[in-house]
């Protein structure tokens, strides 16, 4: 018998908020994390983009300093949300059996802040002046290690990096867990920290950053004809998933259901999706066939949407194909206009945000759409948050990342 996998606990650093509440919060009245930034690197490395949607409680003010001295950014941010999720679970100080808890967590890029600052002190200070721990502080795994260690899980702790899908990608790896009996609880998430001189200079080398300097709020602009690229975000997001039968022994307050996640694959370029979509659409079908519903009962998507001119259109094909004309009563959400992207953390942010939409009713906005490309005729959440239907709601979260990575969850009230 396949066990249900349900979802107790959120966490989550953002640029909207520095935790659920503000973030669910802000989401639905259309805030901007989107910032002039005031590092002097900026300046210094002449920068042709000078935004982006850092975190709006930085992690110095919530960790130690010797947390912070011991963990890369990505790492720290992982850490503040997988605390907040794991108190939100009611599992603070409650026993839980380590040989039973599991970690499934994504990232993009891992220690980036690390690496490059290490490459730095060997060039200008020599190797007697590189820290011990820069290792397993750079390492992609290390806040799948770093959270496995604090919360006792020794079930596994995996990490997924697959670019811009991983945050979404970690939820099969939590979900078939679950569904084969190997852990009873999954802490599963996504971290990234990448708003770093480098990363910014080479996506903007290739053209996918927004370059509207003078105005970055409005910069995101998912859908929009005068779309030029995304804003490069930070932050993580962080769930616990349960088996239904330990959600229920222990009395626990379920927010929705993991009910099914599918990935694939494009085989098509390291950057550019496949044109039609095709790689997209499989992996949502497969998504709903591990969910066992139908297109039909699917009220509501979070899009992946990252305001690029190439990417767009690709996932409104894919959509199309795999819902047809019920495609035009699905209330799509596309929340990178606010947070900007997360790059591997966005698809973790991205499906809390779409648990909560599922949980509440509630689908939150859409910003920066002034004209929406005809090319994307989609039935897109403006202005105010729309109101999902009564009874089962069913929600998909849509994750594509760079090397055709291919990522969807779906999530079931309950």
């Amino acid at each position: 018998m396949t066990r249900t996998a349900v979802i107790t606990g959120l966490g989550a650093t953002t640029p909207i908020g520095g935790d659920v509440p503000t973030f669910w919060s802000h989401a639905l009245q259309g805030v901007s994390g989107a910032r002039t930034m005031e590092h002097d690197w900026v300046e210094k490395y002449e920068l042709p983009v000078t935004f982006a949607a850092e975190l709006t409680v930085p992690t110095s003010e919530v960790l130690s300093k010797v947390e912070q001295k011991r963990q890369d950014p990505a790492t720290q941010m992982a850490t503040v949300a997988a605390r907040e999720a794991w108190k939100d679970a009611g599992l603070e100080g409650a026993e839980v059996d380590g040989d039973r808890l599991a970690v499934a967590f994504g990232t993009g890029i891992g220690g980036v802040w690390t690496l490059l600052d290490g490459w730095d002190t060997l060039r200008e200070r020599g190797p007697r002046r590189v820290l011990p721990m820069t290792v397993p502080m750079l390492m992609p795994n290390g806040a799948a290690g770093a959270l496995s260690l604090e919360f006792g899980a020794r079930a596994g702790a995996r990490t997924v990096v697959s670019a811009c899908a991983a945050g979404t990608e970690a939820l099969e790896t939590a979900l078939l867990l679950i569904r084969s009996g190997q852990a009873d609880v999954v802490i599963c998430g996504a971290a990234e920290a990448a708003v770093h001189p480098l990363p910014m200079a080479a996506f903007a080398a290739m053209q996918a950053l927004s370059k509207r300097n003078d105005d970055p709020q409005a910069a995101s602009r998912p859908y929009d004809v005068d779309r030029d690229g995304f804003v490069l975000g930070e932050g993580a997001g962080v769930m616990v998933i349960e088996s239904e039968e330990h959600a229920k022994t222990r009395g626990a307050r379920v927010y929705a259901e993991l009910a099914g996640a599918g990935v694939s694959s494009d085989s098509h370029h390291i950057t550019a999706p496949e044109p039609e979509g095709l790689g997209a659409t499989r992996a949502m079908r497969a998504a709903l066939r591990s969910a066992d519903i139908t297109p039909e009962d699917v009220c509501h998507v979070n899009a992946h949407a990252t305001s690029t001119p190439k990417g767009d259109a690709p996932e409104y094909l894919a959509m199309r194909a795999v819902f047809g004309d019920h495609l035009d009563q699905v209330q799509v959400s596309a929340t990178k206009s606010q947070t900007g992207h997360l790059l591997g953390a966005s698809g973790a942010i991205e499906s809390i945000l779409s648990v909560l939409a599922v949980h509440h009713g509630q689908a939150p906005v859409t910003i920066n759409l002034d004209h929406q490309d005809p090319e994307i005729p989609l039935n897109v959440v403006t202005g105010s948050p729309a109101r999902l239907p009564e009874g089962p709601r069913v929600a998909v979260k849509n994750s594509f990342g760079f090397g055709g990575h291919n990522a969807v969850a779906v999530f079931r009230s309950v």
